[in-house]
């Protein structure tokens, strides 16, 4: 039987989501557990995309095939007894075999939190610690330009290759909450380092040494080599995922 789980995660401890040879991942933490409940029987975890090493999840979603008679909610208290502390199971529901976590997906969002003031120590692992003012009505003008359908390749790492580099983006804002930012990206689907990316180049356009017109330019030369830096991955979040 195909079980969809939701579960959440703090990426500090772990290098991304997905399986990596050598490396700590909540992938084979989730399937370590899976297999002991389906009866010691290898058991792989589809996952709706990865996340990167120390980015973090508020809701993710990930697919699983479980051969024993188990029950939706005896399934998730026996995750959740298993697991270590940094990733929990939120539920578990029973869906057609046909289901996939990945290739369902309709919409996400992803928000990234930045600190402008004092360097805050306790909670440098989940918010990028900028410690500089940056002009923020000029990022929320700029923001705007993201929305819609655009080839996103200049926000793709360069050894990133795929047939086609387009998504569209819903919604793009910036919530401002004293020195706090948060960054919400909400679309059909994003490519690695996409949100960093855009944030990276926000943070340029905020500390004024891009335009916030630039983003128009950048998006239809396509070009990678734009002057601006991937943000930090302690500051992003999955937050929802829809099917």
């Amino acid at each position: 039987m195909r079980y969809l789980i939701t579960f959440s995660y703090d990426g500090l401890n772990y290098h991304g989501l997905e399986s990596q040879k050598g490396y700590k991942s909540i992938q084979a933490e989730m399937e370590k557990v899976l297999k002991f409940i389906n009866n010691n029987q290898d058991t792989k975890l589809v996952s709706s995309g990865r996340t990167d090493k120390m980015v973090h999840a508020k809701m993710q979603t990930a697919h699983a095939d479980i051969f024993v008679k188990i029950t939706e909610d005896k399934l998730k208290r026996a995750m959740n007894s298993l697991l270590p502390s940094d990733i929990h199971v939120i539920k578990t529901e029973v869906v057609p075999d046909s289901f996939h976590a990945r290739y369902m997906v309709k919409e996400k969002t992803y928000e990234y939190k930045l600190n402008m003031g004092e360097y805050n120590p306790i909670e440098r692992n989940y918010v990028y610690q900028l410690g500089k003012k940056l002009d923020v009505l000029k990022m929320q003008r700029a923001i705007k330009s993201f929305i819609g359908c655009h080839d996103f390749k200049a926000f793709t790492p360069n050894k990133d290759k795929r047939n086609s580099y387009e998504r569209e983006i819903y919604e793009a804002k910036i919530i401002e909450d004293k020195d706090i930012l948060t960054f919400v990206f909400r679309g059909n689907g994003f490519i690695k380092y996409q949100v960093r990316n855009m944030v990276g180049l926000l943070i340029q356009i905020g500390l004024g040494n891009k335009t916030e017109n630039c983003i128009f330019e950048i998006l239809k030369n396509k070009n990678r080599s734009v002057g601006y830096r991937t943000a930090h991955p302690e500051g992003l979040y999955l937050v929802e995922v829809k099917y």
